[in-house]
């Protein structure tokens, strides 16, 4: 059973949600989600195209179902559909008992749409609507990025009643378009009569990426005001989305819609594994504790955290003025906010297109073996 004192078991009690960024038919077969669930405090799970790339590339555990998609000669976009919706929909059933108890605030389990679309918004309601009813389980959330086409997408979605995980949002005014895209989405739903309750929606906002691209500027001015900057920007930038949502959630369109039965749409902390080795591993975990948030962890992140994070309770309350002092002096160095953001978006972009290519190439080949 769960240790109640450990530091995930501490973290669950200071209000945040852990999920873990990872999942592959493997984790599914041997059980290992029910034990991080009982053991590491896991209460969600996160994918992306670079962790099904991933899990597709090393076990033999997808091998029937690659052999039987080969066998009915299944193009390599349906296999991979068909792959990822039956991992997902497992995943989702593991699960089940958690978003019960929750009643849907956790147990959930998210899938992206195909990244080519990301700029595409059609495409992507069409996409997140054929993947909410091939997995067909309540506790799903179909991943949409937050470019400007994806708020679009984020509002229809919504608004027909599914689940959305947001991702890619780097910068606090995309934040803010996608709590109205969300809000927008639940006046729609409102109108055509469809329950409130039962729609659920996170803001996944990255944070180590933004230590990553301004860290590298900082360096590149290397005196010692911009190098005692280094490593704040990515936790001030996240608790001052924070500080947006607080805002957001506490307006009058937000309390009618959260009186007529509507979730908030809380804030997760993605990309939170340090990619600086000179920091400490539990960094952005320890210290973007605070109520009403999930954190999604890889397992290193989290295993890090079980062994010796130090959870003190609410990090991000009251730390606004502080934080915008940060942004502030980094922007004084001449360090463009909007370009770092607006470059993070791009990228993220363009690694998800990449994962999802190195995705079709695995399947492909896979295919190809099994014929």
């Amino acid at each position: 059973m769960t240790d109640s004192t450990s530091p995930t078991a501490q973290l669950s009690a200071a209000g945040v949600s852990i999920w873990l960024d990872d999942l592959s038919r493997e984790r599914i077969k041997a059980e290992g989600l029910q034990k991080i669930i009982a053991e590491r405090n896991v209460v969600g799970v996160t994918t992306n195209p670079t962790i099904f790339a991933s899990a597709l590339a090393k076990g033999e555990a997808y091998d029937q179902q690659v052999a039987e998609l080969a066998k009915a000669g299944t193009n390599v976009t349906d296999a991979v559909f068909e792959i990822t919706t039956d991992d997902v929909g497992d995943a989702a059933d593991v699960f089940r008992a958690i978003y019960d108890e929750t009643n849907g605030y956790d147990g959930r389990v998210s899938i992206e749409v195909e990244p080519g679309l990301a700029h595409d918004a059609a495409g992507t309601i069409a996409e997140a609507k054929r993947l909410w009813a091939k997995i067909d389980r309540p506790n799903v959330m179909i991943k949409i990025p937050a470019t400007k086409e994806g708020l679009e997408a984020i509002t229809e979605t919504i608004a027909a009643g599914i689940s959305v995980n947001v991702t890619l949002i780097f910068s606090l005014e995309r934040h803010r378009e996608v709590i109205d895209a969300y809000l927008t989405g639940l006046e729609r739903a409102q109108a055509d009569g469809i329950d409130l309750s039962t729609i659920h929606s996170v803001a996944s906002f990255f944070v180590s990426r933004v230590d990553t691209e301004i860290d590298k500027r900082l360096e590149a001015i290397g005196t010692d005001e911009a190098r005692a900057l280094k490593s704040k920007a990515g936790i001030a930038n996240a608790r001052l989305a924070y500080e947006v949502y607080e805002k957001a959630f506490a307006t009058d369109r937000a309390q009618a819609l959260l009186q007529a039965g509507a979730n908030k749409q809380r804030p997760l902390w993605a990309s939170t594994g340090v990619k600086d080795p000179n920091l400490p591993d539990t960094l952005y975990v320890t210290e973007l504790a605070v109520a009403d948030t999930v954190n999604t962890m890889p397992e290193k992140t989290l295993e890090a955290t079980f062994d010796h994070g130090v959870i003190e309770g609410d990090k991000v309350s009251g730390s606004y003025t502080e934080a915008r002092e940060v942004l502030d002096a980094i922007a004084g160095l001449g360090i463009s906010y909007d370009e770092v953001t607006a470059l993070l978006e791009k990228e993220g972009v363009e690694k998800f297109i990449v994962s999802w290519n190195e995705l079709l190439d695995t399947v492909t080949a896979a295919l190809e073996a099994a014929k």
